[in-house]
């Protein structure tokens, strides 16, 4: 081994022997660990947010889809039977039962079922047909088929209903009257509630 003769030589030996010594100790860099240190527990570090796991995802709720709408002139078609002919609102609602409380746009506000019609036309038959098949009705149906257990406690909640009006404006005293005998007691209350009013 040659004698190193100048400082420059030493700074060089050392450096060659650091790199030897490094590269001895390589593994352990990179296990970071010593063979003596493998064999004590060590505690997991404290987890981050980016490491705490999330909640579960909600499940997704798939809705089924919506149906096509009605034609409308089949709407306008059973909202015109509900006028007069039960036989064809039985028939037009077997073959489409979505029919039922389809509502008519007959323009400026002037929405009407196929019940509302026959509450208008005085057709008790037809409004309890639908009324069976789980149809909606109003206070101006039950003014028509007589129901002053409805028609008094609603106004009586609510007595503005009294000038409310029904399909085409058509007031609540004139569908009562359609009601024919079977109103009668719901007239005597319109008058005496008007009068009262």
């Amino acid at each position: 081994m040659r004698k190193l003769t100048s400082n420059y030589d030493r700074r060089s030996f050392l450096g060659v022997t650091a790199s030897v010594a490094g590269a001895l100790l390589l593994p352990e860099a990179i296990w970071g660990q010593s063979a003596t240190q493998s064999q004590t527990p060590t505690t997991a570090p404290p987890a981050t947010s980016a490491q705490t796991p999330s909640a579960p995802a909600a499940p997704q709720v798939v809705k089924p889809p919506r149906p096509d709408p009605i034609k409308s002139e089949l709407v306008k078609e059973f909202v015109i039977a509900g006028h007069v002919d039960l036989d064809k609102v039985k028939a037009l609602l077997a073959e489409t039962p979505g029919l039922l409380n389809a509502t008519w746009d007959w323009g400026g506000g002037d929405f009407e079922m196929a019940i509302g019609g026959a509450g208008h036309m005085g057709r008790p038959d037809i409004a309890q047909y639908l009324i069976s098949q789980g149809g909606r009705f109003d206070i101006f149906v039950a003014a028509m088929l007589g129901r002053l257990d409805i028609v008094k406690p609603a106004l009586t909640a609510y007595p503005n209903l009294a000038v409310s009006k029904g399909p085409h404006g058509i007031p609540l005293m004139a569908h009562a009257k359609k009601g024919g005998d079977a109103a009668v007691e719901v007239v005597k209350f319109l008058e005496s509630f008007k009068a009262n009013a």
